[in-house]
């Protein structure tokens, strides 16, 4: 919510009519993202009239100052529930920057490629707000991202898998 979606929208706004259709996905006791999505999805069918775009939500993965060990309960659950939305969606390309939301349907979408069911490239952009350290789901997904990207040069020298970009957003 708020800062993530933000992010996302520039990264997106800079992609070409090429990436469609897109498909978001929040956590279910997030609304201010959706609103934030429709109205960025509005101004961009102006200039893409073929835009097309899809909302799904999961249930969060983990609420703020949640425990550690009930998180890992109820991230497994969000898992599970993404197993049948990536399947369905088959997407190509996951592009996401961070909220506990894209653990889940980043590790479902590793696991349809480790089935050989659909490979997805999954692209991580950190925030812009990690300058010293990675988020959480920035140490999680550096595993198994394809392309993890950071936004500021200490945190490429402290992990030599990430692309160094500058400042993306």
């Amino acid at each position: 919510t708020g800062g993530h979606t933000t992010e996302i929208l520039r990264l997106l706004s800079c992609l070409s009519e090429s990436y469609s259709p897109r498909h978001y996905v929040l956590a279910d006791s997030d609304k201010m993202s959706e609103a934030k999505i429709r109205s960025f999805e509005e101004k961009r069918a102006e200039t893409f009239s073929r835009s097309q775009f899809t909302l799904d939500r999961i249930p969060r993965s983990r609420e703020v100052r949640q425990s550690w060990i009930s998180s890992v309960v109820t991230t497994l659950y969000s898992i599970l529930y993404s197993l049948p939305l990536t399947y369905k969606r088959k997407p190509d390309l996951i592009l996401c920057n961070g909220p506990g939301t894209c653990v889940p349907v980043c590790l479902s979408a590793f696991l349809l490629g480790l089935l050989r069911i659909k490979r997805t490239v999954i692209v991580y952009v950190e925030s812009i707000c990690r300058v010293e350290t990675l988020s959480l789901s920035g140490k999680i997904l550096y595993y198994f991202s394809d392309y993890f990207i950071v936004q500021w040069p200490d945190l490429k020298k402290k992990y030599p898998k990430s692309v160094y970009l500058g400042r993306i957003v």
